[in-house]
Formats: structure tokens, sequence, C-alpha cells
């Protein structure tokens, strides 16, 4: 779990480390991981004019942002220009124009391996669980991909799988309490799948280790928190936790892949007017119906949070602190026990 935020006094001859993709969820904690232990940070994003809540987690100076795609070569090569290490978080959960899974997740993780190859600087990649090359989803698939192209680059790369992840901000908890608090009913696709959620601290803490040197290359290592729930039991966690009642009516995959497809086609429709935590995939189904958690070899060989030292937090330890707004009256609603 994160500590408070202290920031080391840095030097400008610290080791840099740039990130992809570390304006996002998971991209801020790292870079508020990594300011912490006196590195400097340059931020490679689309969109550096949209990093700018990054800048308080270090010292002046210390974080930078800098535009790169990784559908760009050359932009990525600018980027990794002077540094130590690099860190790929870049990826998508649904495909939107040029944005697609292949692109992005498999040829933009190659594009990042090979420049920081070329570079001599170390990689760590962050990919996904279930990452399958042989999965009928394409995120899996391509997830997959992408560790294989990340390996033919730099065999030494140290790889996270990360489970869903959990923490202020998330796109899971926060979904079903979004949808408990607005439908009558709740459907869900893959209610018996299994899920091992991790908090988003605790994977940042993973990543900042290996930058450290702590972490031994060339393996793939499997991040999951300390319980494993089906979605049932987590959709039932929300309601809980967020004081409602709503019936959750389990789909079958057959009608859940109807659903999806049409709700594909009017945010397609609409111009993607439709709420984040209405939008469900085709292809996010598919990914519903194979158990999200840690394999029992990865336990076995030590390649897990704990096998690098770290004590995965539970969600119901901290789920609590940030759904209390879906309440019906916020914090003020009292919670059933």
């Amino acid at each position: 779990m994160t500590h408070a935020f202290s920031p080391r006094a840095f030097s400008p001859s610290a080791k840099l480390v740039t990130v992809f993709g570390g304006s996002g969820f998971l991209g801020r904690h790292v870079v508020r991981a990594l300011a912490q232990r006196g590195y400097r940070v340059l931020v490679a994003v689309r969109r550096p004019d949209l990093a700018g809540h990054l800048q308080p987690l270090g010292a002046v100076g210390q974080i930078m942002a800098v535009q790169a795609n990784v559908r760009f070569r050359d932009s990525v090569a600018r980027a990794v220009e002077g540094a130590d290490i690099v860190i790929n978080l870049v990826g998508i959960l649904q495909e939107t124009g040029r944005q697609s899974f292949g692109t992005v997740q498999q040829h933009g993780a190659r594009t990042i391996a090979e420049a920081a190859a070329a570079r001599g600087a170390r990689l760590i990649h962050v990919s996904a669980l279930g990452a399958d090359k042989n999965s009928d989803a394409l995120y899996a698939r391509s997830k997959a991909l992408g560790e294989e192209a990340v390996f033919a680059a730099a065999p030494d790369a140290v790889v996270f799988r990360p489970s869903v992840l959990f923490g202020h901000g998330d796109g899971f908890f926060t979904r079903f309490a979004a949808l408990a608090r607005t439908l009558p009913v709740l459907p869900i696709v893959g209610a018996q799948t299994k899920f091992q959620p991790v908090h988003v601290g605790d994977v940042a803490e993973a990543i900042a280790r290996a930058v450290d040197g702590d972490v031994a290359g060339g393996r793939i290592y499997e991040l999951g928190g300390p319980q494993v729930q089906t979605l049932r039991q987590l959709v039932d966690h929300v309601q809980t936790v967020t004081c409602r009642n709503r019936p959750v009516v389990s789909l079958p995959f057959g009608l859940g892949r109807i659903q999806a497809g049409i709700i594909e086609t009017i945010d397609k429709l609409t111009f993607g007017i439709l709420p984040d935590a209405f939008v469900i995939t085709r292809d996010q189904v598919k990914m519903l119906a194979r158990d999200n958690v840690v394999s029992e070899t990865a336990v076995a060989e030590g390649r897990t949070l704990e096998g690098i030292g770290i004590a995965p937090c539970a969600y119901e330890a901290i789920v609590a602190d940030y759904l209390w707004r879906f309440r019906k009256s916020g914090q003020f609603t009292e919670a059933r026990v």
C-alpha cells in the first residue's frame, strides 16, 4: 500500500525514467512512487497539456511531460533519449479509431521495446493477467503478442501482469457503484468468473522496485491481491458499501454478447456519448468467460507481489474510502453491517 507523499531531494544527475502512458490511473501512482525515490521522471503521453496534474507529485523540475505516440516510432525514440529506464504502461480497454489493440498493445509495445534496447535502457512492461495469444479476445491476444515483442527486443525486460486494479478513481468498483446508483436492475455477464483485485499502489510499488533493480528481469510476474472473489461477490460488496439493494441478474454469455453489440452500436452512432460505466464490448464479454487470477505456477516460482516482498492490500480495506460518494446521502448515509 502507498505511503504518505514525502519526495526525496533529487539531483539533476539522478537517473532518468521515461514513463509511457504515465498520466493514466496506474501512471500517476507510478510517477509518485518514482518521485518519492528521487528519480527524474519524463512522462511520455499523447497530450502533454493534460498531464499537469502530475507536477505536484514531485519537486520543482523533477517531473516533465513530453509528447509521444506509440504509433509513431520517431516520437518514441525522442522520448527515450537520455533515459536509463523505460516503463511502458500504455494500454486500451476498447478500440477507437486508429487506437486498435494490435496497434497499441502489440506494435506499440514493440516500438517502445526496440527504442529502449537501442538506447541501452532497462525496460519494464505492464501487460495484463489473462494475456494469451490463443485467446478469442483481441485484448488478451494483443497483450500476449506485445509481451513476445518485448522479450524479442529486450530479453532482460521485467513484465508485470496485474489483475483488475482498484483504488480511488478506478474503472472497476467505481463502474458498478455508478450502475447501482443509476439502474433499477444490475445485469452482469460472467457472474461466477473469478477475479483477484489488486491495489494500484501495490502495483506501482512493484514497478518502482523493478526500477530500483530489485526485481529479476527476463520474467513475467503475476500481480493479484490477497482475495479471490467471483464477479457476483464483488458486485454484492459494492452494493453493501454504497447502501444499495438492486436485484442482480446474471446474463448468459450469448445474451451478453448481443447486449454488448447493441451498446457498441449505440455508442458508435452517438459518437461516444454513453457514460463509460454503461459501455461494454463484445471483446470484454469474451474476457469475462475466463478467470482473472494469479496462476499456481507463478505462486510456486515467486513471481508474485509476495514473491518480491510486497504484502498486497485487500480491497475491502480500501474501497469504502472512495465509494461512499455513491450512497444516497453520501458520507451521511449509514452503511449496512
